[in-house]
């Protein structure tokens, strides 16, 4: 009778008289008697139903049942292997890994005061880090690439949960030269004639934006893609085009005088940033502890936008 699984045991004497070349290397590594490792190989052909290994001459030879059941048998062993190594080292204090995927906005102006905080909480934590726009985050967390990512929400692919963090406000960002800057508005009626400069088509933030726009009723021509949150700013400081960002990346500047934010009309356009994660897993202890450290920032982050908002009505 065939049985529906094989014995861990008899698939590790089979890979490793293979691996050793022979049974009598083979019992020596696995620190068992050689009558014992025959008895085992004899026993998992029996379960195969088939021959997996001749004899020629001392050496051991895979038949072409042997060499399908020897690859199979590797990738599960060494599986198995990586698995208990990394249990065990989750049960050692500030041990394991976190594959983190976000924005290079994101990654520039949210993550170094986390993972500052992080990894004085972790220090022997492997952390990865892994740079790109919200749906390619979300495919990385679908596939099991990384463990958490920092998106624009609050869609995210069936199987993933979504938490929410902050919001902001998607604004036109000028050179203090820009005619807008000078009247103090944006003039929409102009916006066709405008250089736009917005991230690449991939990005949350373009779609949010074109779809912001088409419900006004606007064509935006062809915008200006570039996948770096600071040459998008250098470009609108240069006067070549109107960038839309959020202010809270633009602060600097902002506060320098070399960029002016204007809102894009009396509709806000804003976004949800939220941690997003596998439905089917449990965040360990260092993945929790991450997850709250990204709380603290981006609440303290949403009180000054909130703050800065209640200002701005006020002086309007």
């Amino acid at each position: 009778m065939i049985r529906e699984t094989f014995e861990t045991r008899q698939l590790v004497a089979f890979v490793a008289v293979v691996r050793e070349g022979g049974f009598t290397r083979a019992a020596r590594t696995l620190g068992l008697t050689q009558s014992a490792v025959s008895h085992a190989l004899r026993a998992l052909e029996e379960d195969a139903g088939c021959k997996l290994l001749l004899t020629v001459g001392k050496q051991p030879r895979l038949t072409e049942a042997g060499e399908e059941l020897y690859g199979a048998a590797t990738r599960i062993l060494d599986e198995m292997s990586a698995v208990r190594l990394g249990l065990g080292e989750r049960g050692q204090w500030g041990r394991g890994r976190l594959r983190v995927g976000a924005s290079a906005a994101a990654c520039q102006f949210l993550l170094p005061d986390i993972l500052r905080e992080f990894t004085q909480c972790f220090p022997d934590c492997n952390i990865s880090l892994e740079v790109a726009d919200s749906p390619a985050s979300l495919e990385r967390l679908r596939l099991r690439e990384i463990d958490i990512a920092l998106v624009l929400g609050p869609e995210v692919p069936e199987g993933c949960r979504f938490q929410p963090l902050f919001a902001d406000e998607v604004r036109f960002l000028v050179s203090p030269r820009h005619p807008w800057a000078v009247r103090g508005r944006a003039v929409l009626s102009e916006l066709p004639s405008q250089t736009l400069i917005l991230h690449g088509k991939r990005s949350r933030t373009f779609q949010l934006v074109v779809e912001y726009f088409r419900s006004e009723n606007i064509n935006l021509g062809n915008p200006l893609e570039v996948g770096s949150t600071e040459a998008i700013k250098e470009l609108a400081k240069l006067g070549l085009g109107v960038a839309l960002l959020p202010p809270w990346i633009a602060q600097r500047e902002i506060k320098e005088g070399s960029l002016v934010d204007l809102p894009l009309g009396r509709r806000k356009l804003r976004r949800q940033w939220g941690l997003a994660t596998l439905a089917s897993r449990q965040l360990h202890l260092a993945e929790e502890t991450f997850v709250g450290l990204c709380e603290g920032v981006c609440s303290n982050l949403a009180l000054r936008l909130e703050a800065q908002s209640a200002t701005e009505r006020v002086s309007n």
